[in-house]
């Protein structure tokens, strides 16, 4: 019983884990960039605007645009990133452009074959504000979503105001720095799985180093946050989207999300998301679900088949928020007690690791410890990167 092993040795060695000294905050010990009206609300006067939202953008309990509205800001149109303007279509599936049926405004999806607002899109708006809250792992599409926005506003000349949020996991830094052969939407930049970076410093990084293409330089301008650090413990008041409901999910979701290139089930279609794993053929387990559809997951992996796994979502509220690492040793141990290893990778794997060498290593049997230290020279050489650009007390 390799996995089950492992994660009772784990369990055994909690009070081993670094404490995270801050107390855990909440969104009424901070001001977020939305909350800061009076430091972007000038730039609105008398301008027509876009707004990059979903349903993480607000302020207090009033969605951003319901209360730029309000105020008479000239809102022309929404832009939506994956999962919608509500936040509640599935993951990958193609989100339509439609009309918003409480403020009218149309609703210009920024996922599937449409990633990045066009030339058409911006000609009658001249301020763009993006507002979406980010979990701080590299795979999580909403920094591909901000990269194509801060082009389309670099080339048709757009001010582009990001009211910044803090990010959950921006108190640690780990895994494989992102080769150029493994870029795509789950990764355009060369940075770690976890890079510990709000989404304002992220937009002045892709800016400073000039990732846009052709390297041209978006016209940006971050609303900070007032009252964080990166020591900070940060819990969400609002699911970031359908598949991360709870702190416990987005403290798991850099470990977990590497099993979404694979043949195992993270709990898609149940009330569990990124907390369980598990596949109907996995041996040596202590738990079972069976994924049904639900909002958010209307066609999970293994729909209506019972799957044999793991229930990790106490883990997740207990202890992930007290460690600094991915952790490994639940696609090692589930990839050991697979049956049929010759399908577990899927062709996925690879841009979600943003290489092909963690692949091989989880096959060689390559310790843990082993595979962290391969990551530490990338993650020194993004460290000197990271720093030019933070807006924040740093966690070292």
């Amino acid at each position: 019983m390799l996995l089950s092993f492992i994660l009772l040795a784990f369990f055994s060695n909690a009070q081993g884990i670094m404490q995270i000294e801050n107390p855990i905050k909440t969104i009424n010990d901070l001001k977020v960039g939305a909350d800061r009206t009076t430091e972007y609300l000038p730039l609105l006067k008398g301008k027509s605007v876009a707004v990059v939202a979903n349903q993480s953008s607000l302020i207090k309990n009033t969605h951003l645009v319901d209360s730029l509205i309000s105020i008479g800001v000239n809102v022309k149109k929404v832009f939506c990133p994956e999962h919608g303007f509500r936040g509640l279509v599935d993951a990958g599936e193609n989100v339509a452009n439609v009309k918003d049926p409480k403020t009218g405004l149309t609703i210009i999806s920024l996922y599937g074959k449409n990633k990045k607002p066009s030339t058409a899109d911006l000609k009658d708006v001249e301020i763009v504000i993006f507002d979406i809250q980010d979990v701080g792992v590299r795979f999580y599409t909403y920094l591909s979503t901000l990269h194509y926005v801060m082009e389309a506003c670099a080339e048709n000349n757009k001010l582009l105001i990001v009211l910044d949020r803090p990010n959950p996991n921006g108190y640690y830094i780990d895994g494989p720095v992102l080769e150029d052969a493994y870029k795509s939407f789950l990764g355009l930049h060369p940075v770690p799985i976890v890079y510990g970076m709000t989404i304002g410093e992220y937009a002045q990084m892709i800016n400073g180093e000039a990732w846009l293409k052709a390297g041209v330089k978006c016209n940006l301008k971050v609303i900070t946050i007032a009252g964080y650090t990166h020591k900070d413990l940060f819990e969400l008041a609002v699911r970031p989207s359908p598949n991360l409901p709870n702190m416990s999910s987005v403290y798991l979701y850099p470990s977990l999300g590497l099993f979404e290139g694979t043949i195992v089930s993270v709990g898609r279609g149940t009330d569990l998301p990124f907390q369980v794993i598990g596949h109907p053929t996995l041996t040596k387990t202590n738990y079972a679900f069976t994924p049904q559809p639900k909002p958010g997951a209307m066609e999970p992996k293994y729909k209506g088949i019972v799957c044999q796994g793991h229930n990790l979502s106490e883990f997740g509220k207990e202890y992930m928020k007290d460690t600094k690492k991915i952790y490994l040793f639940w696609l090692k141990g589930v990839y050991a007690n697979t049956p049929d290893k010759t399908n577990f990778f899927d062709e996925n794997f690879n841009y979600h690791a943003g290489n092909s060498t963690l692949q091989q290593q989880i096959k060689d049997g390559i310790s843990e410890d082993a595979i962290h230290k391969s990551w530490e020279p990338g993650i020194a050489k993004f460290k000197v990167i990271r720093k030019k650009y933070l807006l924040y007390s740093d966690f070292e």
